[in-house]
């Protein structure tokens, strides 16, 4: 589905012009053709319908209503013919989708929040109200992001296996009948009667570590680790993939909650959990099995064992407020 923006006016306020010369036999004037950004809305989203009204406000967009098993080739599609950057609205998922496709091109991602925890969005200074998140699409400057892989799988946030996977299956399924935040509270409840440790190997630096353990924890730039904020991105930390593994079970029920539920309210954890905790640019975990579930960005992929994890930095390309920028700087 596509909607043309009728804001003309709004236009030829895109910084991604293309300056052409339309001559007949050496006449002619020189003109400015404004360029349109390929806008991507997930459709299935409840926040949809909200993004679509802020993208026709602004103008400068031509917008595509995709269902969700569409976004990738939609997006793919468009990043074909090279334009200077998309937007995608929707949550983390959507916008990891939309990476996964832009990340190594010279196309710039924009991104208008349309998630429960917009975590992608708000580390960078994107504000989650879509009004203000599109016209920083249009007129926003371009920075850099870091991304992570597990295996070859991109995620631009936090990645985990143990107990976190259950975590998410249960939240995922419940999720569809409670809402989302019940459907956390009740997975975190899950969580702390049947918390089960898994056996692995974590090589960082060349050193191998032996675990029993119910979580580790792999996070995009430095985290906290220390209540209530543990697992947040740390503003100007380091650029690094942060290994966090938790060494003791009622420990790892606390993580478990903060890692997920901290933000939204859940904030009153009672101390700091008893962990390991390494920055690093890669890693490997070596679980038994030819595969094994694994979270990333929240949702469950199957990997292959040995699992490696490694950090790729400034290979993004995003839209990004101009203080945001200049704060990063």
């Amino acid at each position: 589905m596509v909607e043309r923006c009728r804001d003309s006016g709004a236009r030829h306020s895109n910084p991604d012009r293309r300056e052409s010369a339309t001559r007949a036999r050496g006449w002619g004037p020189r003109f400015i053709l404004p360029i349109v950004i390929p806008a991507f809305v997930n459709d299935a989203a409840g926040t949809a319908s909200a993004a679509k009204r802020a993208l026709e406000e602004t103008g400068g967009f031509e917008i595509h209503a995709v269902r969700p098993d569409e976004l990738e080739s939609s997006i793919r599609s468009a990043i074909a013919s090279k334009p200077a950057r998309i937007v995608v609205a929707g949550g983390d998922g959507s916008v990891g989708t939309a990476a996964r496709v832009s990340c190594g091109t010279e196309t710039a991602l924009a991104v208008l929040p349309g998630g429960t925890l917009n975590h992608f969005a708000r580390d960078h200074g994107i504000p989650v109200d879509m009004q203000q998140a599109a016209t920083i699409a249009t007129s926003g400057e371009i920075g850099r992001a870091d991304v992570g892989y597990a295996d070859d799988r991109l995620f631009l946030n936090t990645s985990s296996v143990g107990a976190y996977v259950a975590y998410v299956r249960f939240r995922n399924r419940a999720a569809k009948y409670v809402g989302y935040r019940i459907a956390s509270l009740l997975a975190a409840v899950r969580i702390f009667i049947s918390m089960r440790p898994v056996s692995l190997e974590l090589d960082v630096n060349g050193e191998r570590r032996t675990y029993s353990t119910p979580i580790v924890f792999i996070g995009v730039g430095e985290r906290e680790t220390r209540s209530p904020t543990l697992g947040n991105r740390i503003a100007g930390g380091r650029q690094c993939l942060h290994v966090i593994v938790v060494r003791e079970r009622r420990a790892a029920r606390l993580l478990a909650v903060a890692l997920d539920a901290a933000t939204r309210g859940l904030d009153r954890v009672a101390r700091t959990p008893e962990l390991d905790s390494f920055m690093v640019d890669s890693c490997t975990i070596k679980m038994g099995g030819r595969q094994r579930h694994v979270a990333v960005d929240g949702e469950i992929v199957a990997l292959g064992m040995p699992l490696k994890y490694r950090l790729s930095k400034d290979a993004l390309r995003i839209v990004i407020p101009p203080e945001h920028s200049a704060s990063a700087a």
